[in-house]
């Protein structure tokens, strides 16, 4: 029989919070891990799966984007929501050390402290979305306000068209 993978805190916290979502797993031995091939692999939309990126602004803060892994962020668009001058991509060794994520497995849902938290807003088109679950080869498919609320999260315009 098949050992059961334990639960990610990113789970654990979605069901504390009484928060109903749906795992996706999907393989991951070909190494093929960019969000496309996640939709693809989770036979979801792309539009509807969002990955989460973490940055840093001029003020030295730490604020997440989730955007839909068919977009690009918008880093000035990003500025503007966060209400700072600037902020740029967190270098990728640094993922873990800030958030407890691997780069590929990093969620909304659970990071080492609470960033604030913006999602694009074509979030609102969707009855759920997935996001990662806090581990490569999981999806979470949840509700975007039950997700918003949870993560104190707002939205705002944050891609460019690729």
């Amino acid at each position: 029989m098949a050992k059961k993978e334990a639960k990610t805190n990113a789970m654990r916290m979605v069901e504390n919070a009484g928060i109903s979502y749906i795992e996706h797993t999907y393989d991951t031995g070909d190494g093929l891990l960019d969000g496309m091939t996640v939709a693809e692999k989770t036979h979801q939309d792309p539009d509807k799966v969002f990955k989460t990126l973490v940055t840093q602004g001029d003020d030295r803060n730490y604020y997440v984007f989730v955007i839909p892994v068919v977009s690009r962020l918008d880093l000035k668009a990003c500025a503007r929501a966060a209400g700072v001058k600037s902020v740029e991509m967190i270098p990728q060794k640094d993922l873990l050390k800030i958030t407890g994520y691997i780069h590929g497995g990093c969620s909304p849902v659970g990071m080492k402290k609470q960033f604030p938290t913006y999602y694009d807003e074509t979030i609102i088109l969707f009855d759920t979305i997935l996001v990662s679950g806090g581990r490569i080869g999981l999806q979470m498919e949840i509700n975007p306000e039950d997700l918003m609320t949870l993560t104190n999260g707002k939205t705002a315009q944050l891609t460019k068209e690729s």
